[in-house]
């Protein structure tokens, strides 16, 4: 069996490690070495280009469910991901130069796979059993005619943005403590607490900071991404409620609750680097510089990476897609990763996971496994094809499980029991493979 992948993001290379493994014959098209879009840097595969975090590795949240299951289907990017872990509290963190090297020596290491660098320019699938589409939110526009030729009009638009990295050294930890909110999990954030007239000193220079300028921006941002300063502008309360909030943590060195706190998670293993976690943004380069600063424990900070707008790409995958992440309209193409309509890292590895999986069944004329929506796998495979209303991008969330009957009234329990039950269906599933 020969699969073309194009795309060497974390669908991507997750699809391929599926394949691999199973005895396929993998090409692996990337265009990195000659192009690289606003968002990479490096020419390893599976960069991390936003967060270095994973979210929650506890299985009684939606994401810490994910990887659970993604785990049972021997995911390589979180094997890899363990490997390469930075202290995170409960979230699951990376060292991001690591990760991405480890993804590509592991990939390297079978036989069976080539890499082709190029700037892919067509979907045929002459040659090939089937080809997975997983060139990422930051499509190159050469593939886009071939993209429009199939999905029309269909094909959609939204900006996502991402976070600055300060340098450890020029943080001012007089003006800062060490703490997880709520005492959960190790104390791996460094926090950076703000009194009321800091705070809105702070409010008041973001909302009138400069912006870059961006085509519909207003219109199209995805809510968890959601710019520190278009949030800032719902009201000045709006961030106490969201990254900046202070319930869970108390700044022990002064015996008080800070009436606002920004959290800083490190960035790699070596921990000199820093993310403002939540401050997604598009202000002007030397706008971040000016108001971030004003935070008193960012007031010498060093960026080293400023926070960027980029443009994201995904289609409207329940019109085109089924639950296998195949076109319905030619079932030798599949398509995987954010240009589907998931969002996040660990979703987007699990449609490459999946597409893999479910596209080597069907052409070894086998049954594709059937991941219902009690699983987060399943709930996320129904949301790309399963058409209901105006269609936009999706992490996991215990939302669009299946519900649990009776309904359990207290969340917590309501979590775990939801967890308990897709994985168990889970790994009855695992057992057909």
């Amino acid at each position: 069996m020969k699969v073309k992948v194009i795309g060497g993001g974390f669908a991507g290379c997750e699809a391929c490690y599926q394949l691999l493994k199973r005895g396929v014959d993998v090409t692996l098209v990337e265009m990195k070495k000659l192009k690289k879009t606003p968002a990479h840097s490096l020419d390893t595969l599976c960069e991390v280009v936003c967060s270095n975090s994973f979210k929650s590795d506890d299985v009684s949240t939606s994401s810490g469910l994910l990887k659970a299951e993604m785990r049972m289907l021997d995911s390589l990017v979180l094997k890899v991901a363990e490997r390469c872990k930075v202290p995170a509290g409960n979230a699951l963190a990376v060292d991001r130069n690591l990760f991405s090297q480890e993804i590509t020596n592991e990939l390297n290491k079978f036989e069976n796979f080539s890499q082709i660098d190029a700037v892919c320019d067509s979907l045929d699938t002459d040659g090939y059993d089937f080809v997975i589409v997983a060139t990422g939110p930051l499509t190159d526009e050469k593939l886009i005619p071939s993209f429009q030729q199939i999905f029309g009009k269909e094909f959609l638009y939204f900006f996502d943005a991402v976070a600055p990295i300060v340098t450890a050294e020029s943080i001012d930890y007089n003006s800062a403590f060490v703490a997880s909110r709520y005492g959960k999990g190790s104390a791996d954030y460094l926090n950076c607490p703000m009194n009321k007239q800091e705070y809105l000193h702070f409010y008041e220079q973001l909302v009138g900071a400069e912006v870059v300028e961006l085509k519909d921006f207003e219109n199209n941002v995805f809510e968890s991404c959601m710019p520190i300063e278009v949030m800032a502008k719902r009201g000045a309360d709006t961030m106490r409620f969201g990254p900046l909030k202070p319930v869970g943590l108390m700044d022990e060195r002064v015996g008080v609750r800070p009436y606002a706190v920004l959290q800083l998670r490190k960035g790699n293993a070596e921990g000199t680097l820093y993310n403002l976690v939540g401050f997604q943004t598009h202000l002007k380069f030397p706008e971040q510089k000016r108001v971030f600063s004003l935070i008193p424990a960012l007031k010498n900070a060093e960026f080293v990476r400023y926070g960027v707008m980029h443009r994201n790409t995904y289609i409207n995958a329940p019109k085109f897609l089924n639950r296998y992440f195949q076109l319905k309209s030619n079932p030798k193409l599949f398509f995987a990763g954010q240009i589907t309509g998931v969002e996040g890292y660990m979703e987007s590895t699990m449609s490459g996971l999946i597409a893999a999986i479910q596209g080597y069944l069907i052409a070894s004329g086998r049954e594709p496994l059937q991941f219902p929506n009690e699983t987060m796998i399943g709930a996320l495979c129904s949301h790309v094809s399963e058409e209901f209303g105006e269609y936009s991008p999706m992490n996991s969330n215990f939302g669009i499980l299946t519900p649990i009957v009776p309904h359990i009234r207290d969340k917590s329990a309501r979590k775990v029991a939801l967890s308990e039950r897709a994985l168990e269906i889970t790994k009855q599933l695992v057992t057909n493979l």
